[in-house]
């Protein structure tokens, strides 16, 4: 079977080794001709806390960006969001490179990325280049990672198994294009989360080899997200009479030089006894105003001493808090 295998390069750069193809199987060129659908529901992924293993399932990339469908139908071209939204005019270069490639008609699934200099996909650098939330720019530098084909040739494919489908979209993609195949990794799921996160990935996607397509959140497909952590310091909270506790969210701070970057407010992960305690603790060290300028309303701000643990996804790149205080710190 086809697939490429993902190791770290030198600086932390993603590698992956050439693609290797191989003929569509008998039962693939004797498809019956379908009508082409106007649109497809996409299947969408199951968050799971751990990878799956066995032979069954096949990983890949999580990538961070765009679900998109890119239907080519005689010599035209649309781009359709997960929601049903039309936004060709909005992935110009990708629209360009669906054309070339030369299919009568076809509808490929896969997710639109921006890349950064590790060739990691950064979320944020796709929303700046769209124009950031509400944005109607295009982003010319977008790529598409392919990694199903739904429609080909006036074939319905979404009852053959993954591997059959995948087969087919590595026989259609043509290098050196914005559209690029999303590849199969040769690795036990548990281990290659552990590369994953280590190379500063978001997670990984697990689907079973065997399954059709089916739209909906029905278990083929798992996400398997990175967590970090990190301790900050508590600089208030917001009352609620509702929360676990009375807190509705906490304010946090970590250390920046002498000082202290706000980083952004937490309000999940108490339970009722761990909520009500810690809200005890925090009014022994109550203070009239914070201890950075901060222009929230509503919060009993309290000493930054207290510490807290908290697990997160990742950075955003807002110019703010922690990620500013770090560019401060390596320049």
């Amino acid at each position: 079977m086809a697939r490429r295998m993902l190791r770290a390069g030198a600086g932390g750069h993603v590698a992956q080794s050439p693609i290797v193809t191989r003929r569509p199987s008998r039962r693939q060129a004797t498809l019956q001709f379908d009508p082409m659908p106007d649109r497809i529901e996409p299947c969408l992924v199951l968050l799971a806390p751990r990878a799956p293993g066995g032979l069954e399932w096949a990983f890949e990339v999580k990538w961070d960006g765009y679900r998109l469908a890119i239907h080519v139908d005689r010599g035209k071209v649309r781009i359709l969001t997960r929601g049903g939204h039309d936004w060709t005019s909005r992935f110009p270069t990708i629209t360009h490179d669906a054309l070339e490639m030369g299919f009568e008609s076809a509808i490929i699934d896969g997710e639109a990325v921006v890349l950064d200099e590790r060739g990691a996909s950064d979320f944020g650098a796709l929303q700046r280049a769209l124009g950031g939330r509400g944005g109607r720019k295009s982003a010319a530098a977008a790529i598409l990672y392919a990694f199903d084909l739904l429609y080909l040739d006036s074939r319905d494919l979404r009852a053959l198994m993954l591997d059959e489908r995948r087969d087919l979209l590595m026989t259609a993609i043509k290098p050196h294009t914005s559209i690029r195949m999303s590849e199969e990794l040769d690795a036990d799921g548990a281990a290659f989360l552990k590369l994953a996160c280590e190379l500063g990935l978001e997670g990984i996607i697990a689907k079973r080899r065997d399954a059709p397509y089916r739209s909906g959140r029905g278990g083929d497909w798992l996400k398997i997200k990175c967590v970090q952590s990190e301790t900050f310091l508590i600089l208030g909270y917001e009352p609620s009479s509702v929360a676990l506790g009375g807190i509705g969210r906490l304010l946090l701070a970590a250390r920046c030089g002498d000082g202290l970057a706000y980083v952004g407010s937490v309000g999940t992960g108490f339970t009722t006894k761990t909520a009500s305690d810690l809200r005890k603790l925090l009014q022994s060290f109550e203070t009239e105003k914070p201890a950075i300028p901060l222009k929230t309303k509503g919060m009993v701000w309290v000493q930054p001493i207290l510490p807290a643990e908290v697990a997160f996804r990742g950075w955003t790149n807002d110019g703010s808090g922690l990620g500013t205080c770090r560019s401060r710190q390596r320049s």
